[in-house]
């Protein structure tokens, strides 16, 4: 059997919005070849254990594995992130986050100190370390299996010596940051914003872990535990920006305004138009 035939028998087996992209990926992924190149030998004869691979691939994806954990990565801001089931898979709405970070940080060259609360795979914090040479960052998150992953990205690309890898609830006990001054310039979070009884509707439920999906009764508990302590960690004309669940915008922006009477707070849009990013800008006090 060629590729393109076990490509035809395979395609219209997946439940996606996309099945023969899916297809091509994973049985790019799994004979060794990148997709440009297994479209251009579409005609190649597959062996038996490259058949059987396949079969063993497509058969965790029909069962709702998803294509990144299979895969084994991920791509995000031009960037081959390493996934496990242990992290919530990269999507692309986090990218206006670090777009706005990195903006922010080449406008002020003084400001390099940068928190990522709950880092996951740790693509804000890697990024923002690729992009920004010399930040110093503190990245977090409760989960020592995620951190793993987060610390594996680093190393993956030559950034772990700036970066702080801290197991922690938010943010640690100040004595404990070694790299930074008490204070922090920038704090980013993608925190698990998803309403609880919403959540048990979605398809990603029992897929990816409910640690990092699970934001409370209305998606906003962690950012309400972070936003109490972040006036604490935060330098004079410091930045907050937060990803938020489309929905959320008025309730994020209010809970701000209350957290924060010396500041700025707008709201960003994705792509789509939906409310995804959070800015919270402090003034001199």
């Amino acid at each position: 059997m060629n590729a393109g035939t076990y490509l035809q028998q395979v395609n219209p087996t997946l439940q996606s919005d996309s099945p023969e992209l899916d297809a091509q990926i994973l049985l790019a992924h799994v004979i060794g070849l990148p997709r440009p190149s297994l479209l251009a030998r579409l005609d190649s004869p597959l062996t038996q254990s490259q058949i059987d691979s396949a079969d063993r691939a497509f058969s965790r994806l029909k069962a709702g594995e998803p294509l990144p954990y299979i895969l084994g990565h991920r791509e995000f801001y031009g960037l081959d992130f390493t996934v496990t089931p242990d992290v919530l898979i990269p999507r692309p709405e986090t990218e206006l986050l670090v777009e706005k970070a990195i903006k922010w940080l080449s406008a002020h060259p003084s400001k390099r100190s940068v928190a990522d609360i709950g880092t996951g795979p740790g693509i804000i914090a890697v990024t923002l370390a690729v992009n920004i040479p010399d930040a110093n960052i503190l990245a977090t998150d409760i989960s020592p299996n995620a951190l793993k992953v987060a610390k594996a990205n680093a190393k993956k690309f030559h950034v772990h010596h700036r970066i702080q890898f801290t197991e922690c609830d938010l943010l640690p006990p100040q004595s404990q940051i070694v790299n930074h001054k008490s204070k922090i310039d920038l704090i980013c979070a993608n925190l698990p914003y998803i309403p609880t009884q919403t959540l048990s509707g979605l398809p990603i439920f029992g897929r990816e872990p409910t640690l990092a999906l699970d934001g409370g009764e209305d998606g906003l508990d962690l950012y309400r535990r972070l936003l109490d302590i972040a006036p604490a960690w935060l330098t004079p004309h410091g930045m907050i920006l937060l990803e938020i669940e489309a929905t959320q915008g008025v309730a994020a922006r209010q809970l701000a305004a209350e957290k924060f009477s010396n500041a700025s707070i707008s709201l960003r849009r994705d792509l789509a138009g939906h409310d995804r990013l959070l800015e919270i800008s402090l003034h001199e006090n």
